[in-house]
């Protein structure tokens, strides 16, 4: 004799909990596929086009890249952005990698020294970029308090000298990066073995070049994602260029995003201003794609 049992109907609060995870994502993945890619498609879209103070949707083909790359301006952005990124990428690297190796010796008062590093990666870009455009004023910066000092023949007025104000934003940006390079460092070197770096001690090796040769090349994580971080700060450097100097002297300044926010929304070339959006994004995707497919064909291997 069988019996037969009825499927078990599921009860309210069994639907309830398979959907809520759905419910609580919805209206984040919202955002992020409207704000997020849906204006980077809209900006794609309206590079296309003739649109200049309001978006129009007559197409242009290939008219304001053209428009761009005739544009002496962009030229100067794009050569300040290869400068500006390039010193600050490897000096935020070395004074990082440095700090963070000083401070892999367990020095006395680390957690004071390690907090006064990391401070500036808690201020905005626009308070950086203010603090330094104060400090580097030769009207009122340390060019001023030096030369009142009796340092007479002191001059550091590189904020209003056109070839060596992109320096100025150097320093600024090393001074908020590197502390927060210096912390990734750290937390790599602090997962390192310490069974490695004795081995090699016994060996006879130095310190110096057991980091050099053995524990540095082990935090190659560390590397590209700091890379990348420092790439992606570089690229969409804004806030610390319009709270510095505006671009100025002139244009002697700008970087792209610069470039890209001045041609939006005070020139009303926006159709010109998309484009140079669409190769900010270029860039950061040539930066992330083999950042990502190198640590994705590494996960394949092993």
């Amino acid at each position: 004799m069988t019996t037969l049992t009825a499927p078990l109907r599921a009860s309210p609060l069994d639907a309830l909990q398979r959907w809520l995870p759905k419910l609580v994502l919805a209206p984040s993945m919202f955002i992020v596929l409207v704000g997020f890619y849906g204006y980077i498609l809209w900006t794609l879209v309206l590079s296309f086009t003739t649109s200049t103070f309001l978006p129009t949707y007559k197409w242009a083909g290939l008219a304001q890249y053209q428009r761009l790359f005739d544009n002496d301006r962009w030229w100067v952005a794009s050569k300040n952005l290869l400068l500006f990124g390039g010193l600050f990428i490897g000096i935020s690297l070395a004074i990082g990698v440095l700090l963070a190796v000083l401070l892999d010796q367990r020095i006395r008062r680390e957690g004071f020294i390690r907090t006064i590093y990391l401070y500036p990666m808690a201020l905005s870009m626009i308070v950086t970029g203010t603090a330094w455009k104060w400090l580097l004023n030769p009207g009122m910066g340390l060019d001023k308090l030096l030369r009142d000092w009796g340092w007479e023949g002191f001059r550091l007025d590189w904020l209003i000298d056109p070839d060596r104000v992109v320096y100025c934003l150097v320093i600024a940006a090393v001074w908020q990066a590197s502390g927060f390079i210096m912390a990734m460092f750290l937390a790599g070197l602090r997962g390192v073995d310490q069974s490695i770096i004795r081995a090699a001690q016994l060996d006879g090796a130095s310190l110096p070049r057991i980091y050099w040769t053995v524990v540095l090349p082990s935090l190659r994580p560390v590397f590209f994602s700091s890379l990348m971080i420092l790439s992606h700060i570089a690229i969409k450097s804004f806030d610390l260029v319009a709270a510095m100097t505006a671009g100025g002297p002139g244009y002697s300044s700008d970087l792209p995003a610069m470039f890209m926010y001045s041609f939006t929304f005070s020139r009303g070339q926006m159709g010109m201003g998309s484009a140079s959006a669409i190769l900010m994004l270029g860039a950061i995707l040539a930066i992330l794609v083999p950042y990502l497919y190198s640590e994705l064909r590494g996960k394949r291997h092993d």
